[in-house]
């Protein structure tokens, strides 16, 4: 492995994607790679960023496209079992006793997300990795539920290498206009997030109606 330390014309120069290009210089594809592992570890950090960012480096020839695919898929399967590692220790018992401690919350609810899971965690880990937020949050239940690392690490690095195959071509075919696909995938993790906070109002809504009328049942 011969680690790059050519220049990106036009790169962006401060904020993330400053620091991003700052690792892809001076490592090529394992600078890509550890920036995605971070991303998923901290989904904060925007993989709309890196991967694009990734990808027009590539057509600079800083890197290779096999290397930048390569590295940046292998970013996303150590950061995916990272999180499946911190499932596992959780593990089922725990997360039913903090269960237990959370507000508007029923054992059911978790029981119902547990058998859920057992039915549909193969598609919800394979398609979740095209999902910006929820790609790094569902390797956590993999782990509590424990599905086979041989098949979680299957599904994650096919579903991980759609994704970043995507944006990171884009990037490579955009040019200096990669921080276009930035701007659309932005816009699907905002509506990924919204919908999150509408469904956990909406919930949190019910289970206080619910109460409340249960509340009234008992007042004589």
């Amino acid at each position: 492995m011969t680690l790059t330390t050519a220049a990106i014309p036009h790169k962006p120069t401060d904020g993330f994607a400053g620091w991003a290009t700052g690792l892809v210089e001076t490592l090529g594809g394992p600078g890509a790679g550890l920036a995605i592992a971070l991303e998923n570890l901290f989904p904060p950090l925007p993989s709309e960023v890196i991967l694009p960012l990734t990808g027009f480096a590539a057509g600079q020839g800083v890197l290779s496209l096999p290397s930048a695919l390569f590295w940046t898929t292998l970013g996303s399967v150590v950061g995916a079992v990272a999180l499946y590692w911190i499932g596992m220790l959780l593990g089922r018992e725990r997360m039913h006793a903090i269960w237990a401690k959370l507000p508007l919350v029923k054992a059911s609810d978790l029981e119902r997300t547990e058998k859920w899971f057992a039915e549909h965690g193969t598609k919800a880990v394979f398609f979740g990795r095209m999902v910006p937020v929820f790609r790094s949050l569902v390797s956590v239940p993999a782990g509590v539920e424990r599905m086979p690392l041989s098949t979680f690490l299957m599904l994650t690095a096919l579903g991980s290498l759609i994704w970043n195959s995507v944006l990171v071509m884009a990037g490579y075919w955009l040019g200096d206009q990669w921080d276009v696909v930035e701007t659309y995938v932005g816009v699907l993790s905002k509506a990924v997030l919204v919908l999150a906070v509408v469904g956990l109002v909406a919930f949190v809504t019910v289970r206080l109606r619910g109460r409340d009328r249960a509340r009234n049942r008992r007042t004589p």
